[in-house]
């Protein structure tokens, strides 16, 4: 068995595994919830176990597309993304939900543009790159486009406004410029230039200075800001090196908003203790690993800067989401891949799986 493929199964082997982590944990912290809602221990889990399927489905299925059809795909997805993330800021189909406005409803489906927006500009950015690997080195012809395509997208998302997911976006895509080997000077100069413009969006809006300033004290404002943050410690805290138990969290019991979805690392540490946390870190690890290495192999440049991105998204993605519930990041609503409830994240997640595989099973030389 060659190495290419002992990471596929790896891999997928992995991804199982969280997926079946978080359906346990999604009916562990969803269940009395669901059931003051609906009357039903098993709403959100079935809605959880739909989303699962239809991202098996949607990675089954990029998994067998060939590599060239993708690429040719890249930029009608990102047009169609754009659509989407606009549609989303007319108020008769995108719900305001907290002051802000991030998802698309269609019926009984709600969408979220971002987690679209988040893969197809990876695949965008992965197609342009390998194009224009002679010109990267030219800020305006080369650099500048790519540019304008990075800010339409953050632009969108701001909009809504989505601060995290504009960061991690901008993130994912600076990587991808460095591992293209685009100009130094460049980068440190964007770099540079991003700072003041990260103080203004943070300190312009006042929910965002709260959140920064229950960042630093969250015991300042134990009942408003810091409410969260501080639930979230007292779950972690009470978990041990153990566990309460699966099943047997007391915070998930309409003390810790989020639990079952942004927080639900959190409940994790509560019932599944230190080694339940540091099992799910050490399998995020893993994929992050396999993703690496399947860059590594890739046949061609374009599957490779597709692999890099697609693995970058995902790590960042957990590693933003642990952070913020163990207090080491600001409060930012960003799902904890494969485990968290909800439906656009897992869905996007695991089709990104599916092209990673796909990557991994491209014909070489």
């Amino acid at each position: 068995m060659d190495k290419v493929r002992r990471l596929r199964i790896v891999l997928a082997l992995l991804t199982s595994t969280l997926i079946a982590t978080g359906i346990v944990m999604v009916y562990s912290t969803s269940a009395l919830y669901a059931l003051e809602k609906t009357g039903h221990t098993w709403t959100m889990l079935a809605r959880h176990l739909v989303a699962v399927l239809l991202g098996l489905a949607g990675a089954c299925w990029v998994m067998r597309v060939r590599l060239e059809t993708v690429r040719r795909a890249a930029k009608p997805l990102l047009l169609g993304s754009w659509l989407l993330l606009g549609l989303v800021l007319i108020s008769s189909l995108g719900p305001s939900i907290g002051g802000a406005q991030r998802w698309l409803r269609l019926g009984p489906i709600s969408i979220q543009p971002s987690e679209i927006a988040q893969l197809t500009l990876v695949l965008y950015l992965a197609d342009a790159l390998t194009r224009k690997q002679g010109r990267l080195s030219e800020f305006w012809t080369g650099l500048a486009p790519l540019l304008l395509v990075v800010g339409m997208s953050v632009g969108f998302i701001l909009l809504q406004p989505d601060l995290g997911t504009a960061v991690a976006i901008t993130t994912v895509a600076a990587g991808l410029f460095f591992i293209s080997r685009v100009q130094w000077q460049h980068l440190m100069g964007l770099g540079l230039a991003s700072v003041p413009a990260l103080t203004v969006l943070l300190v312009s809006a006042g929910y965002r200075r709260q959140r920064l300033a229950a960042f630093l004290n969250p015991w300042g404002d134990p009942q408003g800001a810091g409410f969260q943050i501080i639930q979230s410690f007292l779950a972690l805290g009470s978990g041990g090196l153990i566990g309460v138990g699966l099943g047997r969290s007391t915070q998930k019991l309409f003390y810790l908003p989020g639990g079952y979805g942004d927080f639900i690392f959190a409940v994790i540490g509560e019932e599944l203790g230190l080694l339940g946390c540091t099992a799910v870190i050490a399998l995020f690890i893993g994929v992050v690993w396999c993703g690496c290495s399947i860059a590594l192999h890739a046949p061609d440049l374009f599957g490779r800067l597709l692999a890099m991105g697609l693995t970058l998204t995902l790590g960042l993605k957990a590693l933003i989401n642990i952070g913020v519930a163990t207090g080491l990041l600001p409060t930012k609503g960003l799902p904890l891949p494969f485990i968290s409830y909800g439906g656009s994240s897992l869905v996007v997640n695991l089709t990104s799986v599916g092209l990673l595989l796909n990557v991994a099973r491209a014909p070489r030389g």
